[in-house]
């Protein structure tokens, strides 16, 4: 096991590195209030899951990405290409990779895509480039791509608070879960812009998420779901309310959807139940996955 938590099947030094970057849902998501920067403060409860994009590095001249998604951009909107060239100039290389990324998230679906990507990117570019870093000068770098990064250098489960960047650990639950997407984007931005003063909070419920992860009851998770984006997006996006209501007639929990939306999930007794749901509610239009959580890694070397 690499020191920052990855898991490798190799030994040695590659040329060529092979990596599975899994998303992650909000068990629990607050916004506390304002910045003075005019971002939110925010209490959350993230948790990795099985659902990842693999992505293939590789030694070249230039740097360089290519999807095999033809609605994700392959240029320096990609937060996977902005990792490699803010790490090549925070290290002072010169180096050049070239980056296969094989799109299996949903894109703008609250689940952390492009952010487990990008933390991919820095993980797998550290160990190909051969730079030696420790896992909080990958964080520095990492943090100034987005919140949600750092947290994928870890993985497992984790209460986040500030606007996301300040981690504390959980426990992990052996969760399984069932992920519905409606195919429709969502923005970031605009939802946060949607969030009311009178929807604050003061981090309550992401405390009893916490609690209720260290008591491996799926039923005590599914009673404390909650995320104050989501009455932002389901007034905006009628298929929020469909998707939940579509996973608790299935028999699921508990619902809620993922961060900014607008993926959401339901909270099943086991795997086996999760597949069940999923059967039961997979729909031409929605895309649908039985998960589990992931006690380890959310970047693994494969």
């Amino acid at each position: 096991m690499l020191w920052f938590g990855v898991l490798s099947k190799r030994a040695g030094k590659p040329r060529r590195l092979v990596l599975s970057a899994a998303c992650k849902i909000n068990l629990a998501l607050e916004v506390l209030g304002r910045r003075d920067d005019g971002y939110h403060e925010i209490a959350t409860v993230m948790q990795a899951v099985d659902l990842s994009d693999r992505l293939v590095l590789e030694d070249a001249d230039v740097l360089e990405l290519r999807t095999t998604a033809s609605d994700v951009p392959a240029d320096g909107t990609n937060l996977a290409l902005r990792a490699a060239l803010t790490l090549r100039e925070m290290a002072g290389v010169s180096r050049g990779a070239r980056i296969t990324l094989d799109k299996r998230i949903p894109v703008a679906a609250g689940l952390g895509g492009g952010s487990t990507d990008a933390a991919a990117v820095l993980v797998g570019l550290n160990r190909l480039w051969r730079l030696g870093w420790s896992r909080a000068r990958l964080a520095d770098a990492a943090v100034k791509l987005g919140m949600d990064v750092p947290f994928f250098l870890h993985g497992g489960a984790a209460l986040a608070t500030g606007r996301g960047e300040h981690l504390e650990p959980l426990a992990c639950s052996a969760l399984s879960l069932v992920l519905v997407n409606p195919r429709v984007a969502a923005s970031t931005a605009e939802i946060y812009e949607g969030v009311a003063a009178a929807m604050y909070s003061n981090g309550a419920r992401a405390r009893r998420m916490a609690a209720a992860l260290k008591s491996r009851q799926p039923g005590r998770v599914a009673a404390a779901l909650g995320n104050t984006l989501e009455r932002v997006a389901s007034a905006r996006y009628r298929e929020v309310e469909q998707m939940e209501a579509a996973l608790l007639a299935a028999g699921a929990l508990g619902a809620a959807m993922s961060g900014s939306g607008l993926t959401v999930f339901g909270v099943a007794r086991s795997y086996d139940h999760a597949r069940q749901i999923r059967s039961r509610v997979a729909r031409a239009r929605w895309g649908c996955w039985a998960v589990r959580a992931l006690r380890g890694p959310a970047i693994r070397m494969r």
